[in-house]
Parts: structure tokens; sequence; C-alpha cells
């Protein structure tokens, strides 16, 4: 099963692009609020600081994880997002867990599975799944599932 076939597509009416319609599905004080949390996670020097606040959010985050400066999680579907054990988040790197199309958007869940690494500058799309002990090069575009084990890089990323 690929990151598209677990992808929640989500049609949009009219003529606008489905981004007009995201106070449809969230909030706009909930995106407000998880704001506040998504810039204290990417500027906070503190670790714990930082997955307090990732937690404050909704975004699952086990023992040892690493967010790195900068990094930054879903604003809008930070719920969707888990980080395994030990996993690592690179400076500047982001998971989307969502994706705005003209006549729909899509949400999906991302794992950064245990001991994983994301690379700085690196960006996960929804629906991806980084196996444990996966390494994701820097500024890598993770359109697909990563294998337990694997090393993947490049625009789009490929095992390397």
């Amino acid at each position: 099963m690929g990151r598209h076939d677990r992808l929640s597509v989500h049609s949009t009416p009219g003529r606008r692009n489905s981004l007009w319609h995201w106070p449809d599905a969230k909030s706009t004080l909930r995106i407000m609020h998880n704001y506040v949390f998504v810039l204290v996670a990417r500027i906070a020097p503190s670790l714990r600081l930082k997955n307090w606040a990732l937690r404050r959010i909704g975004v699952t985050v086990e023992r040892g994880v690493s967010w790195g400066l900068e990094a930054t999680p879903d604003v809008f579907w930070p719920e969707l997002i888990t980080l395994r054990e030990d996993a690592i988040v690179g400076y500047d790197a982001t998971l989307l867990c969502h994706e705005f199309l003209q006549d729909e958007y899509r949400t999906g869940e991302v794992v950064v599975g245990e001991r994983a690494m994301v690379g700085a500058g690196a960006i996960v799309l929804p629906g991806v799944e980084i196996g444990a002990d996966a390494r994701v090069a820097a500024n890598s575009l993770v359109a697909e599932d990563v294998p337990a084990g694997a090393t993947v890089a490049g625009v789009p990323a490929t095992e390397q």
C-alpha cells in the first residue's frame, strides 16, 4: 500500500481552489493555537520544551525524539504526525499532513519510525511512513514510503 492509498480525499465545492475552504475543516482559533506551539517547537533550544509543544498540538511524540531547530510540523493537522522512539527530525525539515489542490484537499498520517532520521531541509508529504532506522538525506522530497533501514535522497527521494 502506497501513500496515496492512505490519504483521505475531501472534495471542495465551487470555482475556488481548495485552500479557500480550510476554515470549513478547521477553526481559525485552532490554527492560531497550533501556530503558537509550532513557533515554540521551531525556536526553543530545549528538546523537552519542543516535545512538550508538539504534544500540545496533538503530535504523538515518543521517548527520546529530537526535533531540530526550525523544523515544522503540519499546522493544520499536526495530530496526524507520529514520531517513534529516538526519531530525529533535522533542521528546517517539514512534515506535511495535507495537500491543498484545485478541487479537493487530501490528508494523511506521517509516521517517522523508531531511530529514523529526517535530514535538514527535507520535506515529507502526507501519507508517508518512514521505517525504523531509515535515513532521509538533507533537502530530499519524500513522496513515497521509506523502508526500514533504507537510505533515501533526492527530489523525489529514491533509495541509495
